[in-house]
C-alpha cells in the first residue's frame, strides 16, 4: 500500500487520491477468493481508484462471491437489495458482481437485481475497471464470463492485507468430479503456475517485509499435475525453505488422494514449513465416501494423519466435514464420529449438506433436515471435545506466536493481542506495558514472541505470562510505518488460515 506522509502543502498525488472514485470489496468464501479480492483491489487502485474510508459510501461496491454453500444466493441478492435504496441516494455509484456465484448465474444476478452494473466470472477479474468503465459509459450493465482463464491472477497488481503475511497462488481449478462440489464448473480444470513464478513472487513478498506465506490451491498438493511432475510440490516446499526471510510456510488444502510420503519428507525436512495441515475429510463412512467419489477411504486418510504424526510429532491437524449427504445413515455417521476421534483433530469446518444445483448428489433423496441437524450438533460437540483436549494438552508450554491484526482480540481489558502459533493455533498473549498513555505498543503486528501457554479453550490458547522472548521484524517495521502519526493509511490482517477452499 503506498503511504503518503503529511506536509504543510497537500502533495499532487494526495490530491488526485482525494478525487479518486472510491471503491469497497466484499469477499465470501474460502481463501482462493480472498487473495482473488486482493487483486481486484490492486486492479482498481492501478486504474485510479482510491479505498473508500471506513464508514464512508463508496462509489463502487464489489461483491467477489462464493457458490459452496445454498445460502450463498440468498446472501447476495438480500445484500444487493439492500444497496439498492444506497445506489438510489448516491449519483452515479456502481456496484460489481464477480467470483463463484456469478460465474453460475451469469446474466441472471441482473435479471434479478438489474441495479447491478457490472458482472464478471472467475477467470476474468482482470476485466473489472475496464467493465466499470464501459457500464459507465454505455449506462447499461456489463455482463461478461469467459469460459477459461485468460490471465493468470498471480500476474494482476495486488493491493495485500497484511504486511508480514501474503496469500501466494500456485494453482488454479480442479480436476476431480466430487458430487457434491460446483467448484469445478465455476473454476475449471487446474492450471498451474511454473514453479520459478511461484518463487519468484515468495521473493519479492519477502523483500517487502512479508515472513509468512500461504500457498494456495484448490488441491495444492496436486501441483505439477499440468507440467507432468508428480513431486513437484514437494520440491516447491523444499525450494521455499530455501528462501532467505522467509520465516513460515503454510498451505491449503490438500486432497489425500494426492498425498505423498515424499511431501512428508518435505514438510518435516524443511525448518520453515509450520508443522501444520488441513486436509479435508468430509466423511469417515468408505460408503458415503464412494458417493462423493473421494478417491481415498478413511483407512487411508488415517494412515496419511500416522505418517504426519510420526514424521512431525507436534502437527496440528485440521479439516472439513460434512454432515447428512444423502443416503447418510446413521451407521455412516457414527463412522465419521469415529475418525473424529481416532485423528485428533485440532480443528474442524464442519457444514450440513448443501445442495447445489448441477451437481450430482443434488438429485439425490435428501435425508431429513431434523435428523441432519441432530447429527450435526453431536459432531460439532465432539469435535469441540477432541480440540480442547488437544489444546489443554499444551497448558505450560512454550509457543512462538506471529503477532496479528483482526485475529479476534478477546478482551482489550487485559491487554492482551492475537496471533498464530506455528501450528497454525489462535493464541491471545499478555503484553508489556506501554512506557507512557500514547506511546507505540513495543509489540507490533508483525513481531514475533515466545511465551507460555497458561489457559487452554477449544478453539484458542491463553498465554498470560511474561513473555520469554520478543523478536522486532521489517514486517513489524512496515506496519509501524503505515501506522505512524504522520501517516495515512489503514492495513487490515489477514484472515484465519485454514477455512476450506470449496472441493478439497
Amino acid at each position: 500500500m503506498l503511504v503518503t506522509p503529511r506536509a504543510q502543502t497537500v502533495p499532487r498525488t494526495l490530491l488526485a487520491e482525494m478525487s479518486a472514485r472510491t471503491y469497497q470489496v466484499r469477499t465470501y468464501g474460502c481463501q482462493m477468493n480472498v487473495h482473488d479480492s486482493e487483486r481486484l483491489a490492486g486492479l482498481l487502485e492501478d486504474a485510479g481508484y482510491a479505498r473508500a474510508p471506513d464508514g464512508e459510501a463508496p462509489d463502487v461496491v464489489v461483491f467477489n462471491t462464493c457458490a459452496v454453500r445454498e445460502n450463498a444466493d440468498n446472501r447476495l441478492y438480500g445484500n444487493l437489495g439492500h444497496l439498492l435504496p444506497v445506489k438510489k441516494a448516491r449519483a452515479g455509484m456502481q456496484i460489481a458482481v464477480g467470483g463463484c456465484l456469478a460465474q453460475k448465474d451469469r446474466a441472471e444476478i441482473v435479471a434479478r437485481a438489474p441495479w447491478v452494473d457490472v458482472v464478471f466470472g472467475t477467470h476474468n477479474i482482470g476485466a473489472l475497471p475496464a467493465l466499470l468503465d464501459r457500464a459507465r459509459h454505455n449506462a447499461e450493465a456489463q455482463v461478461e464470463i469467459v469460459e477459461s482463464l485468460e490471465v493468470f491472477p498471480s500476474t494482476l497488481p495486488v493491493r495485500r492485507e497484511s504486511t508480514y503475511a501474503g496469500w501466494v497462488s500456485i494453482s488454479v481449478g480442479c480436476n476431480n468430479t466430487c458430487t457434491f462440489c460446483i467448484v469445478p464448473s465455476l473454476r475449471g480444470r487446474e492450471k498451474d503456475r511454473r514453479p520459478g513464478e511461484v518463487l519468484a513472487e515468495i521473493r519479492a513478498l519477502v523483500a517487502e517485509g512479508v515472513s509468512e506465506i500461504t500457498l494456495l490451491g484448490q488441491n495444492v498438493n496436486s501441483y505439477g499435475v499440468e507440467f507432468g511432475d508428480r513431486y513437484a510440490f514437494g520440491a516447491l516446499l523444499r525450494a521455499c525453505g530455501e528462501v532467505e526471510g522467509l520465516d513460515r510456510v503454510r498451505f491449503t488444502s490438500p486432497h489425500p488422494a494426492f498425498f505423498t510420503d515424499d511431501v512428508i519428507e518435505a514438510m518435516a525436512q524443511t525448518p520453515n514449513v509450520c508443522p501444520q495441515l488441513h486436509m479435508p475429510l468430509q466423511s469417515g463412512s468408505d460408503r458415503v465416501l464412494r458417493a462423493m467419489r473421494r478417491s481415498y477411504r478413511a483407512a487411508r486418510y488415517l494412515a496419511i494423519i500416522d505418517a504426519v504424526r510420526a514424521a512431525i510429532p507436534a502437527a496440528a491437524i485440521t479439516t472439513d466435514l460434512i454432515v447428512g449427504f444423502p443416503g447418510e445413515t446413521e451407521e455412516d455417521f457414527a463412522a465419521t464420529l469415529e475418525v473424529v476421534r481416532a485423528a485428533r483433530f485440532a480443528g474442524a469446518f464442519t457444514f450440513q449438506y448443501s445442495p447445489r444445483p448441477g451437481t450430482p448428489a443434488a438429485d439425490l433423496p435428501a435425508v431429513p433436515k431434523a435428523v441432519v441437524q441432530e447429527r450435526y450438533e453431536r459432531l460439532v460437540a465432539l469435535v469441540e471435545e477432541v480440540s480442547w483436549a488437544g489444546n489443554r494438552a499444551l497448558v505450560g508450554q512454550q509457543v512462538e506466536i506471529l503477532v496479528a491484526v483482526g485475529e479476534g482480540r478477546k478482551d482489550a481489558g487485559t491487554g492482551r493481542m492475537s496471533g498464530r502459533a506455528r501450528d497454525g493455533r489462535l493464541v491471545h498473549f499478555a503484553t508489556p506495558p506501554e512506557v507512557r498513555p500514547g506511546d507505540p505498543p513495543e509489540v507490533r503486528p508483525g513481531d514475533v514472541v515466545r511465551t507460555t501457554v497458561t489457559y487452554a479453550a477449544p478453539h484458542h490458547l491463553v498465554a498470560d505470562a511474561p513473555l520469554l522472548a520478543h523478536r522486532r521484524t521489517r514486517a513489524g517495521d512496515v506496519w509501524a510505518a503505515a501506522h505512524a502519526p504522520d501517516h495515512a493509511g489503514v492495513l487490515l490482517g489477514m484472515p484465519a488460515v485454514g477455512a476450506p477452499l470449496g472441493s478439497g
